[in-house]
């Protein structure tokens, strides 16, 4: 894909602004994941017939609020923070209103657990990438670096993550496979999330699997 230079002008502003606020926070959700998505969220786009420049812009920008969530233990909803620091920092990029609208909406439905559902094909890249991003080998690493940001054990046999907190010690990677990830290739959007989510998913209930035995001592 080739940018124009006035977009490709605009798209180095949005990614210098995201990666200066993302050093903030922490590796789990660090500009590296930022970049991942990006380049998931286009190849989806790609695929999909959806805006590139769109789906491009909101990824760079759908973390940024991050930081702030972890800082509340998870009372704020990132997309909401990120949605409304992403205003100021487009309009100062130059993007239209109607650009700014449809990348707000990508960034503010983009979370798992809570908000809007996606209802265009740019915010459908935008969630299915930031999920395939979730599972897999690289999930499983992400999963185990932010247990370690919050202090939480390496696994807890015999959990009951029903009867658990998230950031506290019992948020384990496994808890966080049980409460969210396994349920990941279920939730995507698009056809080419949905197979890409398919093998990363066998290898992660794999790991997880083996994980849980050899805890046990099973294996």
């Amino acid at each position: 894909m080739v940018y124009n230079l006035s977009i490709m002008s605009r798209i180095d502003k949005i990614r210098e602004i995201s990666y200066q606020i993302l050093s903030e926070g922490k590796g789990s959700h660090d500009k590296e994941h930022t970049e991942r998505v990006v380049n998931l969220a286009v190849h989806l786009a790609g695929k999909e017939n959806a805006d590139i420049d769109i789906v491009t812009t909101a990824a760079l920008l759908h973390d940024i609020g991050r930081h702030k969530q972890d800082q509340a233990l998870g009372l704020l909803s990132h997309a909401v923070i990120s949605a409304e620091m992403a205003v100021p920092i487009l309009k100062e990029a130059g993007y239209s209103e109607c650009e700014t609208a449809a990348i707000i909406h990508c960034i503010e439905s983009h979370r798992y657990r809570k908000g809007p559902a996606p209802s265009t094909p740019e915010a459908m890249c935008l969630f299915d990438a930031d999920k395939l991003d979730a599972i897999g080998a690289i999930g499983i690493g992400r999963a185990f670096v932010f247990a370690g940001e919050v202090g939480a054990a390496v696994h807890i046999p015999d959990l009951d993550v029903e009867k658990t907190e998230s950031y506290t010690k019992e948020d384990t990677a496994y808890r966080e496979f049980k409460v969210k990830l396994e349920k990941i290739k279920d939730r995507m959007y698009t056809e080419e999330g949905r197979k890409m989510a398919e093998e990363r998913h066998e290898y992660m209930v794999s790991f997880f699997d083996r994980l849980d035995k050899e805890t046990k001592g099973i294996i």
